[in-house]
């Protein structure tokens, strides 16, 4: 009786010290190997492979970026409510599970449309640099 517990137990232990091993060898081997000198284009900024000039505290982004942002996670989070439609598809009939997606994506594309008559979809022309 005792025995099973401990070999229940040492299933447990084996699993927390492997998972253990497991998050500290990547940052072991990368303390031993990484370079230990770090030049100054390391410490730079990367912009797509150019010389950046500035800080990167002068960038002003334009307020399409956040609408667009906001819209994609709107309709990121909003696709995860079809999972459970679509896992009990089988326990309700096909016309209710059917209707039940119609209207959840009616009122997405409602959404979308709003936005769309808002102007959100319209890139701003770019000011030129004097």
């Amino acid at each position: 009786m005792i025995e099973s517990y401990i070999v229940e137990y040492m299933y447990v232990w084996v699993l927390l010290i492997m998972g253990i091993i497991c998050g500290l060898a990547p940052l072991i081997i990368s303390a031993l190997f990484a370079p230990r000198h770090l030049y100054n284009k390391t410490r730079d900024t990367y912009e797509c492979g150019m010389d950046p000039y500035g800080t990167a505290w002068n960038i002003r982004f334009d307020i399409s970026y956040y609408l667009y942002a906001l819209i994609f996670l709107a309709f990121d989070v909003d696709v995860l409510y079809l999972f459970p439609v679509a896992t009990a598809f089988d326990k309700v009939s096909a016309v209710r599970g059917i209707s039940e997606i119609m209207i959840f994506v009616g009122i997405l594309s409602l959404a979308i449309v709003y936005a769309w008559v808002k102007g959100v979809f319209t890139w701003p022309n770019r000011r030129k640099a004097c």
